[in-house]
């Protein structure tokens, strides 16, 4: 009798084929490093003995047996949501690993993530944090199945979910009243981000002085410096915290973004489909 493939075991060899270290695929599938080692090697003596990676001090990568392996993997779970989605009469079943810059998930994840468990409460979405600039490799890599990603023209393509205007944020109402002299102070995300050059890029269009006093992609720092009053930051319209206010004149107007859904594979599992439907649907009027 042929042993069967455990479906736990296949899923985690493709998020390891795909991520490329061991380590990450234990905090993906929320095991050990060790446990996902074992399951490894419980997949490759269920197929033979075969050798599924070769394994180096920094990573694995996939043997000749593995990349042949991998497509059924992935057809083979692919069609196991599909049956289940459509025969148990249960809804689907799942997991989704989401990627989106941290200011989206602040002002628009918590009520996505609660309409769609009402409907779906069977499917698993685990959250990957990271600025635009740095979803698209793992999106390549298939370390993420989608994203919420920025672009700098919300009228730059026909699949705009959303428009999100940038908007200068600071710990009182005017400019005026921050008392900064001829040069403004400005905390801003590190520099590859359409924040930051886009507050850059208006600043010196309009001759205004300034210097960045502090630049981090973490916007729970962006705020925290924003509060004290010791500089201003720019951040996307929802994402402004009650205590902060939006700034107008003379400060330069902002762009806005354009949110797009992007994907980590042209086939996708019903999972996946359904939140990206979930996200088109309610994200633009949150």
């Amino acid at each position: 009798m042929q042993p069967s493939l455990d479906l736990r075991l296949l899923a985690t060899f493709i998020r390891a084929a795909h991520s490329g270290t061991l380590s990450a695929t234990a905090i993906q599938v929320g095991r050990t490093q060790s446990a996902v080692t074992m399951q490894i090697q419980r997949l490759e003596e269920a197929l033979g003995g075969q050798s599924l990676f070769h394994r180096s001090g920094s990573g694995v990568r996939l043997t000749g047996s593995g990349e042949r392996f991998l497509g059924y993997a992935e057809r083979i779970l692919k069609l196991h949501d599909e049956a289940v989605s459509v025969f148990s009469g249960k809804g689907l079943h799942g997991s989704i690993i989401f990627g989106s810059p941290e200011d989206y998930l602040i002002a628009f994840f918590p009520t996505l993530l609660k309409s769609f468990g009402a409907i779906y409460p069977d499917v698993e979405i685990k959250v990957v944090s990271a600025p635009t600039v740095e979803l698209h490799p793992l999106l390549r890599a298939r370390q993420i199945d989608l994203a919420l990603v920025s672009i700098p023209d919300a009228k730059a393509s026909k699949d705009v979910v959303r428009a999100e205007p940038l908007v200068w944020v600071g710990s009182k109402p005017t400019l005026e009243l921050h008392d900064f002299g001829d040069t403004v102070p400005m905390a801003l995300p590190a520099s590859n981000a359409m924040d930051h050059r886009a507050a850059c890029d208006a600043m010196a269009r309009t001759g205004l002085r300034f210097k960045i006093s502090y630049a981090s992609n973490s916007i729970a720092g962006l705020i925290g410096v924003a509060r004290s009053g010791l500089a201003i930051s720019v951040m996307t319209q929802e994402a402004v915290p009650a205590d902060l206010f939006i700034l107008k004149a003379p400060l330069p107007s902002l762009p806005q973004l354009g949110i797009l859904i992007a994907f980590a594979e042209e086939e996708r599992s019903p999972a996946i489909e359904a939140f990206a439907d979930h996200i088109r649907r309610v994200l633009p009027s949150l």
